[in-house]
């Protein structure tokens, strides 16, 4: 339909955990009414790195047919949700580079005015955690975005405890993403949603 909010869920995974996030908030999206992509950013990993880590190489095989993100996935969105796992307190270097593409729709004004949500995951407790989501959002300020995040809108955020975005820690890719962060990548998309459904409608008037 005409006034149908459009996400699209963009993500970088080694190992499945932020597949895993990325999963539920495209599943928390569309129970919110929005049309839903979820999109991998490109591998930049050689072969013989992913083929060296069973866990790694297991999820390129499992997640082989998840289309990988183009820039007209930017332009096609109302709201897009970053997924990404922490490199010393910074996205992925995946993420990033998908990101370091998009200066042609940055030129144009064409990421201003959408909303921008993420989510992120760490091998260790803490980690960088807040850190990475931070320093995503850097991005979406230099793109005139709406950034929403889950802040403590919910009971459930004073169990998770990250306001900026949702976040799991995996100790090293061992445990896969618990009710609990599930639980607030799912209203992190369910916001960013019901936000970019506001910005639409008052865009459009």
């Amino acid at each position: 339909m005409d006034g149908q909010v459009k996400v699209a869920v963009i993500y970088y995974s080694a190992t499945g955990i932020t597949y895993q996030m990325a999963q539920a908030a495209c599943e928390a999206a569309g129970e919110a009414g929005a049309e839903v992509r979820l999109r991998k950013v490109r591998e930049l990993a050689p072969d013989e790195a992913i083929r060296s880590n069973a866990g790694w190489q297991a999820h390129r095989l499992e997640t082989q047919d998840v289309m990988e993100a183009e820039i007209d996935d930017l332009a096609w969105a109302d709201v897009v949700i970053f997924g990404s796992p922490t490199r010393y307190g910074m996205i992925a270097a995946q993420l990033k580079q998908f990101i370091d593409t998009t200066g042609p729709l940055w030129a144009n004004g064409a990421l201003a005015d959408k909303v921008y949500s993420g989510f992120t995951s760490t091998a260790t407790s803490h980690g960088g955690q807040e850190a990475t989501l931070l320093s995503l959002f850097t991005v979406f300020y230099h793109w005139g975005g709406v950034v929403v995040t889950p802040g403590y809108t919910d009971p459930s955020q004073f169990v998770a405890g990250n306001p900026y975005g949702a976040s799991h820690t995996s100790n090293n890719g061992e445990v896969a993403p618990d009710h609990v962060a599930l639980a607030a990548t799912a209203l992190t998309a369910k916001r960013a949603v019901r936000i970019g459904t506001a910005v639409k409608r008052g865009l459009a008037g």
